[in-house]
């Protein structure tokens, strides 16, 4: 992905061009698309999405790496509601794989667990492994979290499922890597930032787009008939409730283009017939990782 190349915003402190924010606690598999990406910024754990999502808002980071959906349990439904009115501007996009490994204490032994503590849908995706050594699954915080936990607990009988930079993190040793039932579980995450950065028109781009269609018959419909007689191709359409109501729906979409190219521009403007609401969120350049799984 293309790095942010803007000047850095005002900020609040000298080094929060330095620095991306995240949700999560050290070691947390966002921490870990972070490091990957940007291995020169320092990594910002946040509470909250909120607070992740604010941190850069008000200068005290200059980017965030905020997940929105996941290859086995879909879309992560909070970002959804809040990235359209955060003020910020998606500028890129990263596939993590999402590797789980058996964190123990350093001189514990597979044989000695008992328990492993991790995030439900974490635990849910080790089933069978850990079925297999007979170990008792253990609801966590998080798998950052259930990390720190186990090493503070100092008992060679209780291992959390995590990442091996969470091991890394909290000192503690993989016991087993790559658990996971399914290989292809695979997040994907948004950097955004409060400058806004866009591909360069002509070149090859995503763009993620929030709209709202008008409460009337085959709106919808009609809102898409413009991408598909324009021969726009859309890799992604959600949708979700607007404050709680039943017959106010906002869809969540990228398309592949520029708004710049003529197809993409004619698309949107039919879009804007048929809708009440829309807006941008980020005109950014692929990841390498939708070309290689995406190519026939």
């Amino acid at each position: 992905m293309r790095q942010e190349t803007a000047s850095n915003p005002p900020s609040d402190s000298a080094d929060a061009g330095k620095r991306i924010a995240f949700q999560g606690e050290n070691g947390a598999f966002s921490h870990q698309a972070c490091s990957e990406v940007f291995p020169d910024m320092e990594p910002v754990p946040c509470p909250t999405f909120e607070e992740a999502i604010a941190t850069v808002r008000h200068g005290d980071a200059r980017l965030a790496m905020l997940p929105v959906e996941n290859s086995l349990y879909g879309r992560v439904a909070d970002i959804h509601h809040l990235l359209p009115e955060s003020g910020l501007y998606v500028i890129g996009e990263y596939f993590l794989p999402i590797r789980m490994q058996l964190l123990g204490l350093p001189d514990a032994a597979l044989a000695d667990v008992k328990t492993a503590e991790s995030l439900n849908v974490a635990l849910g995706q080790v089933r069978k492994f850990l079925n297999e050594h007979s170990i008792r699954a253990v609801a966590g915080p998080d798998t950052a979290g259930s990390a720190r936990l186990v090493a503070e607990a100092k008992d060679p009988s209780r291992a959390a499922v995590a990442s091996t930079l969470a091991g890394e993190v909290y000192g503690l040793k993989t016991l087993a890597s790559d658990i996971e039932d399914a290989a292809h579980n695979t997040t994907r995450f948004l950097v955004c930032s409060r400058v806004k950065v866009e591909a360069e028109p002509g070149t090859p781009a995503l763009t993620s787009i929030v709209f709202r269609v008008r409460n009337l018959p085959a709106s919808l419909y009609k809102a898409m008939g413009g991408f598909a007689t324009n021969g726009v191709n859309m890799v992604r359409l959600e949708s979700y409730m607007l404050g709680g109501s039943f017959t106010a729906t906002q869809f969540i979409a990228d398309i592949d283009g520029h708004p710049e190219d003529p197809p993409v521009a004619r698309a949107l403007e039919e879009l804007g017939y048929f809708t009440d609401y829309v807006k941008i969120l980020g005109v950014y350049p692929p990841n390498d990782f939708r070309r290689k799984h995406t190519s026939s």
